[in-house]
């Protein structure tokens, strides 16, 4: 037998022994997925419907609820907010001066302001002036809040 010969032989051999040995790994994976499936299965079946329902329903239940009567029934407390309550905002230029505001108590700065009157300086607040932009960029304050946090400071330079 030639060398040639020889190396075919063993080759046909070895191709014949990987192909059995793939054959029986697919055999052995198939009868192990078979006997996990069958586990999964008997597992399901030994619970009823109403106990599969019942659990799906507890995995996807919401964390919390909203009830409408609860919040109707909480009562709203609306508070009155102060002009010093509602200067807050405007403190942040009129308390360091920012953008040639006047400082509030510096009396020197808002002598002359105070002599236009307070008509004048609530309609300067209201549409804005100079820097300032209108209602000091607070629109939800109303005209009669901006009238009354001019006052405020007003009576705090004065």
């Amino acid at each position: 037998m030639s060398e040639e010969q020889m190396n075919d032989s063993t080759f046909g051999r070895l191709f014949i022994i990987m192909i059995i040995a793939m054959v029986v790994m697919a055999v052995i994976i198939a009868v192990l997925a078979s006997f996990a499936a069958n586990d999964v299965n008997t597992r399901l079946d030994e619970r009823s419907d109403r106990e599969n329902t019942q659990a799906i329903a507890e995995r996807i239940a919401p964390v919390g609820k909203f009830s409408a009567e609860t919040a109707a029934a909480a009562p709203v407390v609306a508070t009155e907010l102060t002009a010093k309550d509602m200067y807050v905002s405007c403190g942040a230029c009129h308390a360091s001066g920012a953008a040639g505001a006047p400082i509030t108590g510096d009396v020197a700065a808002w002598t002359d302001r105070i002599a236009k009157g307070i008509d004048t300086l609530t309609t300067n607040a209201i549409n804005g002036i100079n820097a300032m932009p209108a209602k000091g960029g607070n629109a939800a304050l109303s005209d009669q809040n901006i009238r009354d946090i001019v006052e405020y400071m007003i009576e705090e330079s004065k």
